[in-house]
C-alpha cells in the first residue's frame, strides 16, 4: 500500500511540475493579462516606456507524502538579469525556508528537504530576492509566493465519536430512524473524490439498514421483540473515493438496545396457592405472596393486586411490594380457627401502564387462587364481657357473690379453667373469686368512706396449661349506705356573759357526716332527751344543717356554776336514720356592757383553751386503758414461757418423746394430755387441766358450730367469715395449732376410733357392720364379714 502511494504521489508530482513550467512559459510572455508584477533593474531610469517583466509566478505546487531519498523538485526561480554567469544569488525566506524548502542560490531550484503532509499544512508562503553576488545589491524586488500540497488520498475515513450507543422501542416499525453516525475524511474535500465518503454495514443485517449518503442507521426488520432478544452490535463501515475500488475505509461500532414496550400481558406461574397462617396472627402480618410474571420491564411491568372474590375478602387484604411487584396477602381481622378454619380467594393481577396498539396482546391481567389454611394454637382463655362493672352496697356481708366472672378456653379442646385474683390489683385483699366457677365474693367488709372504688384484675388459667392465662378488669364501685352517724366537726366551747339576757344567741353549730346520700344530707338538730327540759338554754334548727344555741334565762353567775355541758342530738335523714349526741361546752363569763368577756371561771385560766375539764378526764381515762393494757401483755408473756400443760409431769412434748409404746386411745392419759384432742366444751367440763395457749373462739370447725355460721348457704361464705375473725383476733393461735382439725374421741361426729376397746382375737370381733358401709367396703365386707347369705347387691 505504501509503494502505491509512493507511485502515485511521484506521479503526480511530475503531472504539476509539467503544468507549472507550461504556467511559468505562459507568464513570461509581453502579453500577460493585468495585475501581473514586472520589475525592472533598479539603475535604469523609469520612463512610460512598457518593458519587459523580469520575472513573474504565483504559486507553485507539490504533492504530499513524497517518500523518495533525494531532495523533491519544487520549482525554479529564474530573473531576467541572470545571465548565467553566476552573477545572480538567489536567496529564500518565508515559512519553511531552510527548514522544509531549500533554494540553489545560482540556479534558483527550490527543492524540499522534508516529508510534506497537507494535513498538517496545505500551503507554505515565502519569499523571493535575487542579489548581485558581487555587491549584494537586489537586482530585483523581493516577491512573495506560494507553495500549496496537492493532496493524495493519504486519509481513511474516521468516526471521531464511535463507538455509537442507541436505543429503539421493540416492536418498533420498518424504517424506524435509529442513530446518525458520521466519518470524518482528513483528505481535501474540494480536490478529487479523496474525502467523498460512502457509508455501509458490515454487521447487524438483517436487523438494521444504513443510509449510503448520510449514514441514518434505521430499523430493517418488523417485530423486532426485546423479550427475545434485547442487544445488537452494528458495525458501520465508511469508505472514501466514492466507495470505489482502491479508496479507504473506517469502521465503527454501534451498540443497540431494544427498549421495553408493554407488549406481554401478566401470567401467573401457579392457579392455585396454598397458605397458612396462625390463628394468633395479629392484624397486618404477612400470610404469603403471590407472583404474576410478566416478560416486560420497569413501569411496563407494573402490577396492581386486587381481591376480586372468596368468602375471605372481608378477612385478608392483598398489597402491592412496589420493588418486586409482588402481591402481599396480609390478615385484616383477627382470625379464629374454632370459628372458620380456611378461606378462600381469588386474586386478581393486572398491569397499571398499558398502550393501546399493543392491547390485541391481552388481556393485561390474570387471575390465581389462593387457599389459607388457619392453624391452630393454644390460646388463654378468654372473659365474656370482656369487661365487668360491679356496683355493690358496702354493708354487704362477707361472703357474698357479688358477681359471676365467666371465661371460656376458645380452644376446640375447651380445657377446664381455674379463676384467681391478681393480688397486685387487691393488695387489700377485699375479694376473694371461686377458683372453679368464677364466684367473685367478699373477703373483707368494704367501707365507702375509705375505698368508693376498687380496680381488680381476675385471672384465669388452662388446668392443662398454667402458662395460657387470661385475663379480665372488674370495676367495683361501693355504693353508700347510711353507717356514719352526724357528728360535730370540731369541739364546740361558747362562753355566756353573767348579764346575758334571755334569747341571746351563744353560739351557731353544724355537722358533717361521712356519708353520701343521692338527696344530700339534711341534719336535725335537738337536744337531748335528758336536757330536753333544760331551764337555762334552748336550741333552734335553722333548717339549713346548722342549729342555734339560745339562752332561756338571764342571771347568770360564776359562784353559782361557771360551766355548763349541752347535750346536742344530731340526726341524719338516711335510711335507717342515724345520730349522735355532741356536747357544747359553754363557760359562764364576766363581760363588760359592750358583751366582750373579762374573765371566765378559773378553770378557764388554768387550762388551754381548746381543753376543757371533760377532755382532760377523758385523756386521764385512755392513760388509765393503756397501762392496764401493758400489764395485762406483760402477764400472758411471763405465761407463754411456761408449759401448756399446767402438770409439768405430763408435759405433752416430752412424753411423746419418750412414749415407745402402742397408743392406747382415748384412755390412756399416760402418753399425753388427751383432753387436748377432746371437743373444747366437753373437755372444759371434764377436766380442769386446759391449754393456755386456747381461746374459746377456736371451736368452728366440730360439730358445735354457732347456729349462725350452721345455717349458711355457702361454704365459701363461712370460711371467708371465719378467716376475717381470725386475721382480725390478734390472740387467736395459729392455724397449724391441733385446735383447728377435727377432733376425735366421744366429741366427734365419728365416734372414736381406738382400740382400747377391741376384741382380743380377731374370731371374737364382729365385721358384719362392713357390709352396711356401702360398695367402698365391699371388698373388706367379704373378707372379714359373715359368708352366710348372698352378697349385697350394690
Amino acid at each position: 500500500m505504501s509503494n502505491a502511494k509512493h507511485w502515485l504521489g511521484l506521479g503526480m508530482s511530475l503531472y504539476f511540475w509539467g503544468l507549472m513550467n507550461l504556467t511559468t512559459a505562459a507568464l513570461s510572455d509581453p502579453l500577460t493579462p493585468q495585475g501581473e508584477v514586472e520589475v525592472t533593474p533598479a539603475d535604469k531610469p523609469q520612463s512610460h516606456q512598457r518593458t519587459k517583466r523580469s520575472w513573474v509566478w504565483n504559486q507553485f505546487f507539490v504533492l504530499e507524502e513524497y517518500t523518495g531519498t533525494d531532495p523533491l523538485y519544487v520549482g525554479k526561480l529564474h530573473s531576467d538579469m541572470d545571465r548565467g554567469d553566476g552573477s545572480i544569488k538567489y536567496i529564500l525566506s518565508g515559512e519553511g525556508a531552510g527548514t522544509v524548502f531549500t533554494i540553489d542560490d545560482t540556479t534558483g531550484d527550490i527543492h524540499a528537504i522534508q516529508r510534506l503532509d497537507r494535513e498538517e499544512r496545505a500551503q507554505y508562503t515565502l519569499r523571493a530576492q535575487a542579489l548581485d553576488r558581487r555587491t549584494g545589491r537586489p537586482m530585483e524586488p523581493e516577491s512573495e509566493f506560494i507553495i500549496k500540497i496537492q493532496d493524495i488520498n493519504d486519509n481513511e475515513p474516521k468516526f471521531l465519536d464511535g463507538p455509537y450507543v442507541a436505543s429503539v422501542p421493540e416492536m418498533s416499525p420498518v424504517g424506524t430512524s435509529v442513530i446518525q453516525v458520521t466519518a470524518t475524511d482528513a483528505d481535501d474535500p474540494t480536490y478529487g473524490n479523496s474525502a467523498r465518503v460512502v457509508y455501509s454495514i458490515l454487521q447487524g443485517q438483517p436487523y438494521f439498514s444504513v443510509d449510503s449518503k448520510t449514514g441514518v442507521i434505521r430499523t430493517a426488520l418488523m417485530n423486532m421483540d426485546r423479550e427475545a432478544k434485547e442487544y445488537y452490535e452494528v458495525i458501520i463501515q465508511a469508505k472514501d473515493m466514492g466507495g470505489q475500488l482502491g479508496g479507504l475505509a473506517g469502521t465503527t461500532t454501534v451498540n443497540i438496545t431494544l427498549s421495553d414496550v408493554n407488549d406481554n400481558p401478566p401470567r401467573f406461574p401457579q392457579k392455585h396457592y396454598q397458605m397458612s397462617v396462625l390463628e394468633s396472627a395479629p392484624v397486618s402480618s404477612t400470610v404469603g405472596r403471590v407472583f404474576a410474571k410478566d416478560l416486560d420491564e420497569g413501569i411496563n411491568a407494573q402490577m396492581k393486586y386486587t381481591i376480586v372474590d372468596g368468602d375471605g375478602a372481608d378477612t385478608f387484604d392483598i398489597n402491592t411490594d412496589p420493588n418486586f411487584q409482588v402481591g402481599i396477602i396480609t390478615v385484616k381481622k383477627p382470625l379464629s380457627f374454632e370459628s372458620k378454619k380456611s378461606y378462600t380467594l381469588k386474586v386478581e393481577g393486572a398491569n397499571s401502564h398499558l398502550e393501546m396498539r399493543f392491547l390485541s396482546l391481552g388481556p393485561f391481567q390474570d387471575t390465581t387462587t389462593v387457599h389459607i389454611s388457619v392453624e391452630d394454637v393454644d390460646e388463654p382463655p378468654v372473659f365474656q364481657p370482656g369487661f365487668y362493672f360491679v356496683e355493690v352496697p358496702e354493708d354487704v356481708a362477707i361472703g357474698t357473690t357479688i358477681q359471676i366472672i365467666s371465661a371460656k378456653d376458645p380452644d376446640v379442646t375447651n380445657n377446664s379453667i381455674r379463676y384467681s385474683i391478681d393480688r397486685s390489683s387487691d393488695p387489700g385483699r377485699f375479694f376473694y373469686v371461686d377458683i372453679t366457677t368464677g364466684a367473685l365474693m367478699t373477703a373483707r367488709p368494704l367501707d365507702r368512706e375509705e375505698f368508693s372504688w376498687h380496680n381488680i384484675t381476675v385471672l384465669a388459667m388452662e388446668m392443662n396449661n398454667p402458662s395460657q392465662v387470661g385475663s379480665v378488669g372488674v370495676t367495683i364501685k361501693v355504693l353508700d349506705v347510711n353507717d356514719n352517724a352526724p357528728e360535730f366537726p370540731r369541739f364546740y366551747e361558747a362562753f355566756v356573759c353573767e348579764n346575758a339576757k334571755a334569747g341571746q344567741l351563744i353560739q351557731t353549730v353544724s355537722a358533717v357526716d361521712q356519708d353520701e346520700p343521692h338527696n344530700g344530707q339534711h341534719f336535725y338538730y335537738s337536744l337531748a332527751p335528758e336536757a330536753a327540759n333544760n331551764p337555762n338554754f334552748t336550741l333552734r334548727d335553722n333548717q339549713d344543717n346548722t342549729a342555734r344555741v339560745l339562752t332561756r334565762r338571764s342571771g347568770f353567775r360564776q359562784q353559782e356554776q361557771g360551766t355548763f355541758y349541752l347535750p346536742i342530738l344530731i340526726a341524719d335523714n338516711g335510711q335507717p336514720a342515724l345520730s349522735s349526741t355532741g356536747t357544747l361546752t359553754v363557760q359562764v363569763c364576766s363581760c363588760d356592757d359592750g358583751g366582750h368577756v373579762l374573765s371566765c371561771s378559773p378553770e378557764a385560766y388554768m387550762l388551754p383553751v381548746s381543753l376543757s375539764r371533760g377532755a382532760l378526764i377523758a385523756i386521764l381515762a385512755c392513760i388509765f386503758v393503756l397501762l392496764v393494757l401493758v400489764l395485762l401483755i406483760l402477764s400472758m408473756r411471763r405465761h407463754r414461757k411456761q408449759p401448756y400443760i399446767i402438770d409439768d409431769d405430763e408435759n405433752i412434748h416430752e412424753n411423746i418423746v419418750r412414749y415407745d409404746d402402742e397408743g392406747g386411745g382415748e384412755e390412756d392419759t399416760e402418753a399425753f394430755d388427751i383432753a387436748a384432742m377432746w371437743n373444747p366444751r366437753e373437755a372444759q367440763a371434764g377436766t380442769a387441766k386446759t391449754r393456755q395457749d386456747m381461746l374459746p373462739e377456736i371451736e368452728s370447725l366440730s360439730r358445735h358450730v354457732p347456729q349462725t355460721c350452721a345455717v349458711s348457704s355457702s361454704v365459701h361464705s363461712y370460711v371467708l367469715a371465719k378467716l376475717y375473725e381470725a386475721d382480725m383476733d390478734l390472740w387467736a393461735p395459729p392455724f397449724d395449732s391441733l385446735q383447728t382439725y377435727v377432733f376425735e374421741g366421744d366429741g366427734s361426729l365419728a365416734g372414736s376410733l381406738s382400740s382400747l376397746h377391741s376384741a382380743t382375737s380377731d374370731s371374737e370381733q364382729s365385721f358384719d357392720f362392713l357390709s352396711d358401709w356401702g360398695p367402698r367396703f365391699r371388698k373388706l365386707a367379704e373378707l372379714y364379714g359373715a359368708p352366710e347369705g348372698p352378697a349385697p347387691l350394690w
